[in-house]
């Protein structure tokens, strides 16, 4: 079998991980992570640069109080949309202190507000709690502008990994029971689609072990976070995908989960849902939020961000 091309600088940060392992996941490892996760990410992210705007907000959610945080290089603007972000993390680790340097990026490219939502975690609150934080926090930011000093009138729905997962999940229900202002854009980066443990395709079985996010930790994810595989609201590829949104779906050609997000851009361009599919090769999972240690994902991101915006202003000039 031919071995699969890796860029250099993936695989220095692959031999980087090799040489210094982390220990098995478990409850004792996540409740040790979680408090240290922001400062390791700190150390793969770039700095988080300029912002005008950086503000905390708390909503009432379905099982309590959800913390918000928007980033906004302007420090005012006209009425328009805003993005709602949700992290990745296996729906275990990550918050919104882990993705700042993500959300300040696509805050600058996009020229838009992005407002980070910090959903309830696993194993303390299983599925469907994430699922049920992300729609309630997209339809309160829908209805509660003024709270971040924004008149909001549409949405773009975005996060990667288990918030890519929330991103199409927000998506399905959101076009089911529209949200006070309309959803002009869903962008999933390297979403896990599919929550069967044996639906991955081919890709999981080739890179989930050696190139970053392992069976294994997926194995123990899934253990806490107890998601339902046949439901559409943990699996959104199982939905009808018909009336979405246009939708930007990216992946990494190195990632366990990629064919799980071709799966769903396939089926939602089979579905007449507009759709562009960007798989970025040589590289692994998570490689947009590792772009201090992985240098070629800044020019990626700055792509994607690209097909964003233009996908955007696409969308309002059809409203």
């Amino acid at each position: 079998m031919t071995e699969p091309f890796v860029r250099p600088d993936v695989r220095a940060f692959l031999d980087m991980l090799k040489a210094n392992p982390r220990p098995k996941m478990t409850a004792e490892t996540v409740a040790a992570m979680r408090p240290m996760a922001p400062a390791g990410m700190a150390m793969l992210e770039p700095p988080v640069g300029d912002l005008a705007v950086t503000r905390d907000v708390v909503m009432p959610g379905p099982g309590g109080d959800i913390a918000l945080r928007l980033f906004d290089a302007r420090a005012e603007r006209e009425a328009g949309p805003a993005v709602v972000f949700y992290h990745g993390g296996g729906f275990v680790i990550g918050c919104i202190d882990t993705h700042v340097s993500m959300c300040a990026e696509i805050a600058r490219r996009l020229d838009l507000p992005v407002i980070s939502v910090e959903y309830r975690l696993a194993p303390e609150h299983p599925w469907p709690a994430a699922t049920d934080d992300a729609e309630a926090a997209a339809r309160w930011i829908a209805e509660n502008g003024a709270a971040f000093d924004r008149a909001i009138t549409s949405l773009v729905l975005c996060g990667d990994s288990a918030g890519g997962n929330l991103t199409l999940v927000a998506g399905l229900a959101l076009r089911d029971r529209p949200a006070a202002v309309p959803v002009i854009l869903q962008f999933a980066i390297y979403p896990r689609a599919d929550a069967g443990p044996d639906r991955g395709g081919p890709s999981f079985a080739a890179f989930g072990d050696g190139y970053g996010l392992d069976r294994s930790d997926m194995a123990f994810y899934d253990q806490v976070y107890r998601p339902i595989p046949d439901e559409w609201r943990a699996s959104p590829v199982a939905g009808d995908l018909a009336g979405l949104p246009p939708t930007l779906v990216v992946t990494a050609g190195l990632d366990p989960l990629r064919d799980s997000g071709r799966a769903y851009a396939a089926k939602a361009i089979a579905a007449g849902v507009p759709t562009t599919y960007r798989e970025f090769a040589g590289t692994i999972h998570g490689f947009l939020g590792f772009r201090r240690a992985i240098p070629s994902g800044q020019q990626d991101f700055v792509t994607v961000l690209d097909i964003a915006k233009a996908m955007i202003a696409e969308s309002l000039a059809a409203r």
